[in-house]
């Protein structure tokens, strides 16, 4: 399992990066020269917004890059089997009596609407290192929530249904 998901990460990255590479070479560069047979560069809006996007981009592509290599050196086998870690997937209940899971995964995957809370978040920090049966207490934006992890399944086990 702890490999799939690794690589699972670097071609979703990869993926992003060659249509943003894809978009950098065929289509940035026809907006671009299509904008400047507008005429004058000092006030065209589109070519602005052409070379603005270029540079988005380029530092798009390259934060990827950077996170695709720092993915190769991740070490799978550090990461605990028996206590939540990166790529965990946790079942708790909150103090309010309502069920949620959560997914330990990179802060660019964050996505709380569908339980993918960063390792880097509040919540996130709170759960690492945690076992089943035991409880936590996050103080987020929102205030103070209260957590007990009912199970829970880390990067080596068995995906859950």
């Amino acid at each position: 399992m702890s490999v799939s998901v690794k690589e699972r990460l670097i071609k979703k990255f990869d993926d992003e990066i060659a249509a943003l590479d894809r978009e950098l070479k065929l289509e940035l560069p026809k907006e671009i020269k299509r904008a400047r047979e507008l005429g004058d560069l000092r006030e065209n809006a589109e070519y602005a917004a052409a070379k603005e996007r270029q540079r988005l981009v380029e530092a798009r592509i390259s934060m990827l890059q950077k996170r695709v290599s720092e993915i190769h050196l991740l070490n799978v086998d550090r990461i605990p089997k028996d206590k939540a870690g990166f790529g965990s997937t946790l079942y708790v209940t909150e103090a309010t009596g309502d069920k949620h899971v959560f997914q330990l995964v990179m802060p660019e995957d964050a996505d709380a609407t569908k339980g993918l809370i960063s390792t880097t978040s509040p919540i996130g920090r709170s759960l690492l290192n945690k076992e089943a049966g035991d409880s936590v207490k996050v103080t987020t934006p929102g205030g103070i929530r209260e957590f007990e992890i009912d199970r829970l399944f880390t990067i080596h086990d068995e995906a859950p249904e």
